[in-house]
């Protein structure tokens, strides 16, 4: 009965109140991302929390304990257009998240996010912050605008090739985030095979790819009324419950991404042993490998 009255109060509040409803009120469907999700996180099936392949230079700098610096770079769900306050954005919520799951590490999250632009004015500001923050590892929200103006994919492609080159040239990892789930982008008739591009190029240039528009797709094709909690009333940007859901989720994955490395190293050493090789525990950096986070 409660659910049912707060999803008729949505429906009838407009502006900021129906995005503070939406952070406040449970979802149907919503559960716990992993141990140490946010509350409240959104059930994701483990396969699309999976981020290929190794990102080198976040494990460099786990393993060393250095503090580990996150440039999110992107366009108004970067920006936080939706949110009720800049904590609530997926950058300062994905800081948050990543602390919890290494509480003994330094980790800062540098919110580069600015709405309305896309790869061409992007790919400018990458070739600036990108020297002036030394990130570890770029996050570079991208694509909802470009299907949204129905730009030409060529252009698109290109644009996210000399992105990428940009950011590893300046020795960070790179994961493409792709669009958002939402009533107005997937009234763009270009979005889905926009997010087939991402998904090309970051193939094809072995950088990590987080699958946003499936996350967000399976948490509405499990719940109903999804969209009512975690898109916001214009129809096109996320709110609180969505930002939240997306960091715990996205922290999931780079922490994954992390244990996976951790693991085939210690593989890589127990074989070494078992032919008589030198332990190789180094990470090639010339320090110990630690035990990932618990």
């Amino acid at each position: 009965m409660i659910c049912g009255i707060a999803r008729a109060f949505v429906a009838t509040v407009l502006g900021v109140a129906a995005v503070l409803l939406s952070a406040a009120v449970p979802l149907a469907g919503f559960g716990s991302v992993g141990a140490h999700a946010a509350e409240p996180g959104c059930s994701t099936p483990s396969a699309l929390l999976s981020i290929e392949p190794t990102l080198t230079y976040v494990a460099a700098k786990l393993a060393k304990r250095e503090t580990l610096t996150i440039l999110a770079m992107g366009s108004s769900s970067t920006e936080g257009v939706g949110a009720s306050n800049p904590a609530a954005t997926y950058p300062s919520r994905l800081e948050a998240e990543l602390r919890k799951r290494f509480p003994d590490r330094d980790i800062r999250v540098i919110n580069r996010g600015k709405g309305g632009e896309d790869a061409p004015e992007e790919l400018v500001r990458l070739e600036r912050d990108v020297v002036v923050d030394d990130p570890d590892l770029v996050i570079w929200q991208i694509g909802t605008n470009a299907a949204l103006r129905k730009i030409d994919p060529a252009v698109e492609r290109d644009m996210l090739r000399r992105g990428i080159a940009v950011i590893r040239e300046s020795a960070a990892d790179v994961v493409l985030m792709d669009l958002q789930y939402a009533p107005g982008v997937l009234a763009a008739p270009t979005s889905v095979a926009m997010e087939k591009l991402i998904a090309e190029v970051a193939e094809r240039n072995r950088v990590g790819l987080f699958r946003r528009f499936e996350i967000m797709r399976h948490w509405f094709s499990a719940s109903p009324d999804g969209v009512t909690s975690a898109i916001s009333p214009d129809g096109l940007h996320m709110n609180d419950r969505s930002y939240a859901c997306l960091a715990a989720g996205l922290a999931d994955a780079i922490a994954r991404n992390w244990r996976r490395d951790e693991t085939a190293g210690a593989s890589a050493g127990a074989i070494a042993r078992l032919h008589g090789a030198p332990d190789s525990e180094s990470h090639g950096n010339g320090g110990p490998r630690l035990q990932p986070p618990t």
